[in-house]
């Protein structure tokens, strides 16, 4: 049997390269986006509640602040592997979570407006069932991708 934690990547990278690291970075990622999903829903809530704030700014800070638990969270965890520091990788982060509010809100305005399903549990399968699976694809891809990329990685399986 072939010993693959060693073996040199297209990238120039060493480091595993079969299903098992996959499965490491993808279960990284997922806890991490579950802690900055509930910090965004803490602070949302107590935004809305007891601060009373009005729901965009409400959603505008607590997105922010889950951004930055999940950027914190990918770059000293599921990357922690890579060499990139500085305000660049962080903003290139928060555009590529933007990009997955989009999708979610694609998704929903579609389903509700464009098919006509206007129920509540229609626009929840729709815009935090299907669309979020889908800007979670898409966050995976532009996070390993766009902001910690294989390039910057010293011997990372991710790439």
């Amino acid at each position: 049997m072939v010993d693959t934690r060693a073996c040199p990547r297209p990238d120039g990278a060493t480091g595993p390269t079969g299903p098992r690291a996959t499965r490491q970075e993808v279960l990284a990622f997922a806890a991490v986006g579950l802690l900055a999903y509930a910090v965004d829903l803490a602070l949302f809530t107590c935004l809305r509640g007891p601060a009373a704030l009005d729901p965009l700014t409400a959603k505008a800070v607590s997105f922010v602040a889950g951004c930055s638990v999940a950027y914190a969270g990918n770059a000293r965890g599921t990357y922690r592997h890579t060499h990139r520091r500085g305000p660049r990788p962080y903003a290139l982060f928060v555009a590529v979570n933007a990009a997955g509010a989009v999708v979610q809100l694609l998704c929903l305005t579609v389903s509700h407006y464009g098919l006509g399903f206007t129920s509540q549990p229609a626009d929840t399968v729709s815009g935090a069932g299907i669309g979020m699976a889908l800007a979670t694809v898409l966050r995976f891809w532009g996070t390993r991708t766009l902001v910690f990329p294989a390039e910057g990685r010293d011997g990372s399986w991710t790439g």
